[in-house]
């Protein structure tokens, strides 16, 4: 079972991936680089992380700047699109709790295996509910250094008959990861911890 090899610490880059989180069913997820020298991985190596569906909690390494407002709304740098030119800063630094992917995705078939955590913003953050389907959207942040701690197994991947099906799914899966992350065992808090900590330089490899 996935469980026993759990928690499995990892700390990546973000990456594009097929852009299908956002486009096609509103759930925006962050893909991870599997690249070596970039992914480090407390399991050892990518190939060994079990597939399946997860939760746990994400970070994007970065400090927000001085003129991020108090309640997590971001800047605006003159460039007319009410964000920054290098992503969301209302994301940086700060720990989530996530709803995570690994695997094929077996609706779409891929052929390499992915890790995509969405990210999931507190109910009163001003991202909590604003894709399309009223889920957590940031902006771009690509090749940003992501820390991310897979806590607990969900579910396992599964074929889904459409779209729709799909991201109801996914939505139950969101409702889920929020409810376990508040169950504070030593667990938990130790992830949290860790991900809220993390330089994100350690050699994972190594643990």
């Amino acid at each position: 079972m996935p469980n026993q090899q759990l928690p499995i610490r990892i700390i990546s880059k973000v990456v594009r991936g097929y852009g299908r989180g956002s486009k096609d069913l509103g759930i925006p997820t962050a893909n991870l680089s599997r690249e070596r020298g970039i992914l480090s991985c407390s399991c050892g190596d990518f190939d060994r992380l079990p597939t399946g569906i997860y939760w746990g909690f994400a970070r994007i390494i970065g400090d927000a700047p001085s003129s991020t407002t108090n309640d997590g709304d971001e800047c605006d740098d003159g460039d007319g699109g009410g964000g920054t030119r290098h992503g969301d800063h209302s994301v940086l630094g700060r720990a989530f709790v996530a709803a995570i992917s690994i695997g094929y995705n077996p609706t779409y078939k891929n052929e390499e295996k992915t890790v995509e955590p969405h990210l999931i913003a507190p109910p009163t953050h001003p991202r909590r509910h604003a894709s399309s389907t009223g889920e957590t959207e940031f902006r771009d942040f690509y090749d940003r250094t992501i820390v991310l701690s897979v806590v607990g197994y969900l579910r396992p991947e599964l074929p889904f008959e459409g779209l729709e099906k799909l991201t109801e799914a996914i939505k139950g899966d969101i409702v889920e990861s929020e409810r376990l992350a508040g169950v504070y065992d030593s667990t938990t808090l130790n992830e949290r911890g860790w991900v809220e900590s993390s330089t994100g330089n350690e050699n994972l490899d190594e643990r």
